[in-house]
Parts: structure tokens; sequence; C-alpha cells
């Protein structure tokens, strides 16, 4: 397996003085160098030949020992020295000081098409960083972080990328829902790649120390390796780099917004500095359309990091990291300024998504109340959100009056569906049919339009669940047909149209399908 292998991360930033691995504070220091747990009888479940390809990995290195070894940690290339990253955080609004990677390798960095990536393992054994963790994960969690961050990207949105998913052979202990009921899973360790797995969190940890040379240092190095076209390093380049990563955090949760995806926990040292999506943890997709919803147990009675709120944390965990670099510009306005644009930019784009979403080009100064009102009418009864926008796609012009039969699929109890619901629906219809007037797209044309904004598959909690279940068995059929029905969501696929349904009633409480842990 001859790789391009670059050590950009551990040649330019400042390392752990101490070698041995305990649990420590670790100062004046982006990392600390770790060596990964060997394991008991290491399988490959599963492969993204297309990552291996991003990578320069060539398709006859997937079938060798080596490679299996190198993506659970019991092989290491030569010349590379695996690294666990020092970072602090936010975590449900409070600083919770030194955090890090926990339960997360670096194994290698390489270089391929003019493009670098870091290649981490999740679950792959302890590090400094792992407080009272054992630095492990099982296959549960690590089913739902492999399927989703590549059904994320092919979704168009900002997000880390899988390349393996393995198991460990060993069995490992876990508390699902913290409940006191802990019980043996079976290990696994997923290979996550990024350019970078920087997070808010990387910067704050230094701030908050008050050591700002290695903040400076950090930052510098994120900004020669990442944003390099903002120029050399300066107070000014410091404020643009602000606003940069300010737009892409906003540009990644208009994404989720639009599809209905929940993180679950945003968390800043959960934020990465790229605006990729990053730790999927207890996240979940929306079914009933809901402002209100989270998938995370932990946030089940604040719900601080339900769907509707998700842009709002986001500007707050900027905040953060804007106090987190502020004393590397030691001036306010700016940093208010980029703040003051998220808000108005949030306004405008948001508008701007859900119009595409209903297939609206034109100027219409109403097009707000239209959208408010829909989204009114979506509370109404449970009604899917994905199936929702996806049979939308189906109305032409004139068809007011068929309009709640166009979406009736969506609704999960149709029986709740009275007669004042129903007129609400065909006024709505009424306003819209009105509305489209304005346009001069054909109804196919806006069809193309809509499918290509609103997917007709996502990774439902329960379809994870379903796969969970099989591959406890043993069997890893299913991990492969979601994965490659994922892979096209936005295609109509007729012989996966099983997998275009609302959530089965057997899922509604089911644990792993409604509500999930951290540990999830």
């Amino acid at each position: 397996m001859k790789l391009n292998l670059k050590h950009t991360f551990t040649k330019e930033l400042p390392a752990d003085s101490v070698l041995e691995n305990y649990r420590r504070q670790v100062k004046e220091a982006c990392y600390s160098y770790v060596t990964p747990k060997q394991t008991k009888a290491p399988e490959l479940i599963h492969v993204s030949n297309e990552m291996a390809q991003t990578l320069g990995i060539k398709e006859a290195d997937l079938s060798t020992k080596l490679f299996t070894n190198v993506v659970t940690g019991n092989e290491l290339l030569p010349g590379t020295k695996p690294y666990a990253m020092c970072y602090g955080g936010h975590q449900f609004g409070h600083w919770a000081g030194q955090l890090g990677d926990g339960r997360a390798i670096n194994v290698f960095e390489v270089e391929h098409d003019n493009k670098q990536w870091t290649v981490q393992l999740k679950g792959a054994g302890e590090t400094p960083y792992s407080r009272n963790a054992d630095g492990l994960a099982v296959l549960r969690s690590s089913i739902r972080e492999y399927l989703c961050s590549e059904a994320m990207f092919h979704l168009g949105i900002p997000t880390t990328r899988a390349l393996s998913l393995a198991l460990s052979g060993d069995e490992v202990l876990r508390d699902m829902l913290y409940d006191g009921n802990q019980a043996y899973e079976k290990g696994a360790i997923v290979s996550r790649v990024s350019p970078s797995f920087l997070r808010f969190g990387s910067y704050e940890i230094f701030a908050a120390r008050q050591d700002h040379k290695t903040l400076k240092t950090l930052v510098d190095y994120t900004i020669k390796h990442h944003f390099s076209y903002l120029g050399l390093p300066s107070k000014e380049t410091y404020i643009q780099f602000f606003a940069e990563v300010s737009q892409r955090s906003l540009e990644m949760i208009l994404h989720w917004q639009r599809v209905g995806f929940v993180h679950g926990v945003m968390n800043t040292d959960n934020m990465s500095i790229l605006g990729l999506t990053i730790d999927y943890g207890p996240y979940g997709w929306l079914e009933g359309f809901d402002f209100n919803w989270t998938p995370n147990t932990t946030d089940s009675q604040h719900k601080r990091y339900r769907y509707g709120n998700q842009p709002n944390i986001g500007l707050w965990n900027l905040y953060q990291l804007a106090n987190a670099l502020y004393p590397l510009i030691e001036e306010t306005q700016p940093l208010e300024d980029i703040l003051e644009t998220y808000k108005t930019d949030f306004e405008s784009k948001s508008l701007q998504m859900m119009k595409c979403k209903i297939g609206l080009e034109a100027v219409d100064d109403k097009d707000h109340l239209l959208i408010q009102a829909l989204e009114d009418n979506l509370l109404l009864t449970e009604t899917d959100m994905t199936i929702f926008f996806r049979n939308l796609s189906n109305f032409k012009k004139g068809d007011s009056k068929k309009g709640l039969e166009i979406i009736k699929d969506a609704f999960y109890t149709p029986n709740e569906v009275s007669d004042m619901i129903a007129q609400q629906w065909r006024d709505w219809f009424e306003r819209y049919d009105l509305r489209l007037e304005k346009e001069l797209l054909s109804d196919e044309e806006r069809q193309l339009q809509m499918n290509a904004v609103n997917p007709k598959y996502v990774l439902r909690n329960y379809m994870a669940q379903l796969a969970i279940d099989d591959a406890n068995k043993g069997d890893y059929k299913l991990i492969d047909e979601l994965f490659h029905v994922l892979k096209k969501p936005y295609e109509e696929q007729p012989k996966y149209n099983k997998w275009f349904a609302k959530r089965p009633d057997w899922a509604r409480h089911k644990v792993g399908c409604s509500m999930l842990s951290c540990s999830s």
C-alpha cells in the first residue's frame, strides 16, 4: 500500500512532551503521540471504494491483511506516528475545560490529487484525553457514523467522510441509556477522513489558558493549510478567517435544516473549523416536521440542540470562537459585525432555501408569509418532512383541489386530519397555486429543481437500527444496501422504494430509532 504520506500537523505544531499514555492535563501542545490498542480479531465489514480512491488507495489493497490492520490500529504504516488532538469546549452551554480526542487517534496524513487528508480511527483505544472512558467504540455507533457521514456527503452537505467499518473482535462494556444497565457489545472501529479534524474547541483551550503563543501558532497553521487564499497571517487575516468560518458554519447548518437533519450535540468541540459536519453521535432526521425535536436523550428536558434552534446554536458557538480569537485581534467591533452578518444572512438564506424547497424562483415580498403558513400547517398533525417535500414536487399549476391528495401519504395519522385541518391545507394550496402563476418554469422543470434539493432517501434512524440489528447477528447485507441507496438520495431508484416510507409504528419509541444517548 503505497501512499503519499505527509506529516504537516505533527511537524508544524507543538507536541506534548510527555510520551506515556495516561490521563492528564496537556499544556502548551496541540497533540499527544499515542499508539492504538491492539485488537483481538480485526474483521473488515465494509469499505468505501470511493473514499479509498480519493486517498490514492488501490482497490487491490483493500482486500489485504495490511489494510485491515491499518484501519483497525493493529499495524502502522512505515514512518507514521499516530496522535490524539488536544482541545476544550463548551458542552450544553458550559465551559468543560480540556476534552480532546478521547476515543479518536489520527493515524496518518496523505496527499492525493493535490488534496491533503487526515485519516483517523474512532474507537482505537485510550488517549491522554480519555478522562473516564475506555477510548473504544461499539458496533451500533460505528455503523451509524459510517453510514451517515457518507450519506451526508452525497446529500451535498459539508461533512467528514468515512473510509471503512471494522469489528475489533473485542467486547466493550456500555451503558447505552445511562440508566445503570451495562452490557457487553461488539467493539468496532470506523476510519474517518477529513482535511482536518480541528474544532472550535481547539482554539478555545489555549485562549482559556491564556496560552496566546500556542493559540497564534495554531491559527497561523490553520490559515496556511486550509485558508491560504486569505493571505499571510495578520490582524486583518484573522478577522477574515473568522468571517470565513462563520459563513461556512452557516452554510452547513442551512443544509441541515434543508434536509431535516438534527446533529443532537452541537457543543463547541463538535464544531469543525472547516464548516464540516463532524462527530455523528445522537443525530437523527426529522420524521414528523417538528421544530422542537431533538434525538438526544441527554437534551430531552431543555432541548438546547433541537431542530429549530440549530442556527441559533451555531451563532452561540461562533461567539465562543470569537472570544477565543480576540487575543489575536484585540478589537470587538469587526467580530461583532461578522456575527451580525450571520444573523441577517441566516434570515435571507433560510428564506431562499425554503423557496427552493417549494419551487419558487421569482421575487415576491410575500413569500415569507406563504412559507410561514406552510410551516404552521406542517405542525397541525404529524407530517413526514421528507415525504411531504418530495411529493410536493408532483403538484402542477391549477392543481389546488388535488393538493391534499398529492401530499396525503406524508400524514402519520390520516384520520387525525380533521375537516378544519383539511380546509387549512386547501387554503394553502390555493395560495401556492396562485403564487406559481408568477413562475416561468414549466411544471416538469420545477419538479426537477425541487427534487434536486428535496431528497427521496435519508438515513432515518429506524433504517440504521435495522442494519445494526442484522449486523449484531453477523449479517452485513443491509449495511451495504443502505450504503448504496444513500449514494443517490435525490434519484428515484424504484427498486429501493421500500425506504421511501414513514417511520413504522414499531420504531416510534424503540431505543435507537427515536431517542439516542451521547454514547450512540
